[in-house]
């Protein structure tokens, strides 16, 4: 029998994997057997040209079930797409959460849902949290009351519910944890987590922090989900992103730490790696003949009142000499916004939070909409400590030009560009300065 060529062994090696875009659109890819959940968000990066931010993520979506989840970044994608439903599909989206916990764990680790193995006599210290997590040695448990769903039918019991590295457990006795009185609910090595979309209405649950346990291991029927309902987005969140720290140990943190090492498949090109955090933008004086970081706070809040001063008199020139061209100012500061990544146009306030709750909610996430109740106006969609906020701009008129303001006229710009990027160098009165666009890319 003749042997393979290895030309052949390569061809057989190739899958197809369909990945779509949040308007609908999706894009064919061939990638290898081996290639993992990240390379493939570094190759979409790259034939999408989006800015490579490492916050980019794959997510399994599960429409006919409502669930969704995105994928560790060391996942092979060929073997996730193996245990998926016909009608299930990968998505590619921004997940600037992915690895927030490891950023500010004690926000995502409520001290009364943790519990510590008796011989530690609770004298863990707040900076040794997440190092008991991650350590195989370390017994730390999540513990707390759910609403649990019962099998195959539509009824809800609230229990008393330990996460350990064995699994989730409930306890038939109130908070007992006697093993006697202890009763598997999931297996956390054959299992994954998902966030239920659909809300409260599909499945009846008594809150809208609702998530769920999926076994991997064939096509899972709505019969066999976990479906399980926190009281709050803290302690959903806590429940959640334990699973994946019990389930994955230590790999999670080597994928937030270490580089992208990248494959041999991808190793002909690079990637433009650019980053807009707050870290990265500070205060600048250029008056001199060399320019200089402003550390003086109180410098820095003047230097920003004349940056905002100075955007005032160049646009008011702007103006000046577009009344004598065929774009005038006025008319391009009304659009200028619209090929922003931030701009999502026309969309509902409903709509806005399920898109900052899909891109992760961490602090100073944002995006700009059309206002509904004012359509001359716009709102600054926010999310700080977990919670969506809301704030309208509106349109104020000054020698006969146009200025916007979400301060009532304390501060004014000619366009929202302008205002965006003021609001990322200064808070003012946000709470919280504007750090991650809620970004949709087409694919």
């Amino acid at each position: 029998m003749p042997s393979c060529s290895p030309d052949c062994c390569l061809l057989r090696a190739v899958e197809i994997v369909k990945v779509f875009s949040e308007d609908g659109l999706g894009k064919v890819v061939e990638i290898p057997a081996d290639m993992t959940a990240r390379d493939l968000c570094q190759l979409l990066v790259y034939k999408s040209h989006c800015v490579d931010d490492n916050s980019w993520a794959l997510v399994e979506h599960h429409p006919l079930l409502g669930l969704e989840r995105c994928l560790e970044d060391h996942e092979l994608v060929v073997q996730v797409q193996a245990s998926m439903n016909s009608d299930s599909r990968f998505l590619f989206r921004k997940n600037y959460a992915k690895y927030e916990f490891f950023r500010n764990p004690l926000t995502f680790f409520p001290e009364h849902m943790v519990a510590w193995c008796q011989e530690t006599n609770g004298t863990i210290p707040p900076s040794q949290l997440l190092q008991n997590f991650l350590a195989s040695s370390g017994c730390p448990e999540i513990q707390g009351y759910l609403y649990v769903k019962e099998l195959g039918r539509k009824s809800w019991k609230k229990l008393y519910l330990f996460l350990r590295r064995s699994g989730l457990y409930c306890s038939t006795k109130g908070t007992s944890k006697e093993p006697r009185h202890l009763q598997l609910l999931a297996d956390l090595e054959d299992s994954n987590i998902f966030s239920v979309i659909t809300g409260k209405k599909q499945h009846s649950a008594p809150t809208e922090y609702e998530f769920c346990i999926k076994p991997n291991k064939g096509r899972a029927e709505l019969k066999e989900l976990r479906m399980l309902c926190a009281e709050d987005e803290q302690s959903r969140t806590c429940w959640m992103t334990a699973f994946r720290l019990f389930k994955y140990g230590i790999v999670l943190y080597q994928n937030y730490k270490i580089p992208q090492q990248r494959k041999t498949l991808l190793s002909h090109f690079s990637a433009p790696v650019r980053s807009v955090s707050e870290n990265s933008l500070v205060a600048m004086d250029f008056s001199g003949r060399i320019g200089r970081v402003i550390d003086n706070p109180v410098e820095a809040q003047s230097a920003a009142m004349e940056e905002g001063h100075a955007w005032r008199k160049r646009s008011q020139r702007m103006n000046m000499l577009g009344c004598h061209s065929p774009l005038h100012h006025s008319s391009l500061s009304s659009v200028i916004h619209v090929a922003q990544l931030w701009f999502h146009g026309r969309i509902t306030r409903e709509e806005s939070h399920r898109i900052i709750h899909q891109q992760g909610q961490v602090d100073g996430l944002f995006l700009l909409r059309v206002s509904q109740s004012n359509p001359k106006a716009f709102v600054l969609t926010l999310c700080h400590h977990q919670k969506i906020k809301h704030f309208q701009i509106l349109p104020c008129e000054e020698d006969g030009q146009i200025f916007f303001s979400l301060d009532d006229g304390s501060t004014k710009f000619t366009d929202l560009i302008q205002l965006v990027e003021f609001y990322q160098l200064n808070r003012g009165v946000l709470p919280c300065k504007l750090r991650h666009p809620c970004t949709v890319v087409a694919l």
